[in-house]
């Protein structure tokens, strides 16, 4: 069993801030865990934008607090997430997050991350193992 807090991860390796500033994230279940996905808290900013493809993973996000515009790049509609509502990636959709407030969201990936994760120059996270180098 493993019991642990956000909090306990805060500034650790776990607690991860992107090179592009617009969110950071406290990966609380990892790959190192072994249970087939990572689990994480995210906070992306008010008034950033932010496009992703995870291309070698599924996401699925549950706005905890905030609000943003979730664009899906692949059928071009664009939705209002807020408090309550979940969106799952499950076809590899790029898509663009533009954040009205301070969007906090839960985060399970499937495979999980190993939390050295940041997005490339396309949006993707790369598909690391333990043993890998970012």
């Amino acid at each position: 069993m493993i019991v642990r807090s956000f909090k306990d991860i805060e500034g650790t390796d776990r607690h991860v801030k992107s090179a592009s500033g617009t969110w950071e994230s406290k990966r609380i279940v990892l790959a190192r865990e072994k249970v087939g996905f990572s689990l994480h808290e995210t906070v992306l900013y008010a008034g950033t934008e932010t496009s992703m493809w995870y291309a070698n993973h599924i996401e699925a996000v549950v706005c905890v607090e905030g609000e943003a515009e979730l664009t899906d790049h692949e059928t071009g509609k664009t939705y209002t997430i807020t408090p309550g509502t979940m969106y799952l990636l499950d076809g590899h959709e790029r898509h663009t997050l533009r954040v009205e407030k301070d969007f906090r969201c839960v985060c399970v990936f499937n495979p999980p991350v190993t939390g050295r994760e940041d997005h490339d120059e396309n949006g993707v996270y790369p598909l690391l193992t333990e043993t890998e180098e970012v």
